[in-house]
């Protein structure tokens, strides 16, 4: 049974990774911030779960659960919290602390977690963070400045992670996970959850092994960084 730590699993596509995860046979260890946010999934799978209580932004609380993850051989690490910000609003017209705890929640907290869990990483597992196609620097048609740039800080720290971590067969992944109805996509997105996924996991199952870092979107393309 293949392991997967999946951090930010409340709700949204989080919640749905490690549900989709546990489907496929997967033992999972989810973070949640309030301990009753997945009782239903515990309910329905037993011991194939595991949740642990995290603030992706308490240090502490972060390597407090390394060390109670010890020993463990992670097949997936799966860093997907994240945080939309200040998103109308044009550059300079954001305030200081709002760009400070947008940058701290989506680029600095998943590449401090990434790094601390990476020695638990199975020589053939995927490291992957939950980025955004709006992190592409290439493909940038503007609006979202201040989300944009959090999220191409997460794409070029993650690659940055890569070269000094990544070891054997790893892929190391910055995943986009498409425009997909949640809090944070609203009602007018695109996709739905069922349609974003079930694609993520198919994905992350066809790179595992596979020895490469790369930008991709939920149907396995790769985007330009």
């Amino acid at each position: 049974m293949p392991t997967a730590l999946i951090i930010g699993a409340s709700r949204g596509l989080g919640r749905a990774l490690a549900e989709e995860h546990l489907k496929r046979g997967w033992a999972v260890i989810a973070t949640v911030r309030d301990p009753a946010a997945l009782a239903d999934l515990a309910a329905a799978h037993g011991d194939a779960l595991r949740v642990e209580l995290l603030d992706t932004i308490d240090w502490a609380g972060v390597d407090a659960l390394h060390a109670r993850l010890a020993g463990i051989a992670l097949d997936l690490l799966f860093v997907n919290a994240g945080i939309s910000g200040p998103v109308t609003a044009p550059i300079g017209a954001v305030e200081p602390d709002a760009f400070t705890q947008l940058m701290l929640v989506n680029a600095l907290a998943p590449l401090r977690i990434v790094d601390r869990f990476a020695d638990l990483l199975a020589p053939d597992g995927t490291a992957a963070v939950m980025t955004s196609g709006l992190g592409s620097i290439a493909n940038n048609n503007g609006g979202w400045e201040a989300y944009r740039m959090s999220k191409a800080a997460l794409n070029m720290g993650f690659v940055s992670l890569a070269q000094r971590r990544r070891v054997g067969a790893q892929a190391w992944l910055t995943v986009a996970p498409g425009w997909v109805r949640t809090d944070m996509g609203g009602p007018a997105a695109t996709l739905s959850i069922d349609q974003s996924i079930p694609a993520i996991a198919d994905l992350l199952e066809q790179r595992h092994g596979s020895g490469t870092t790369a930008f991709v979107n939920y149907e396995g393309r790769e985007l330009p960084w």
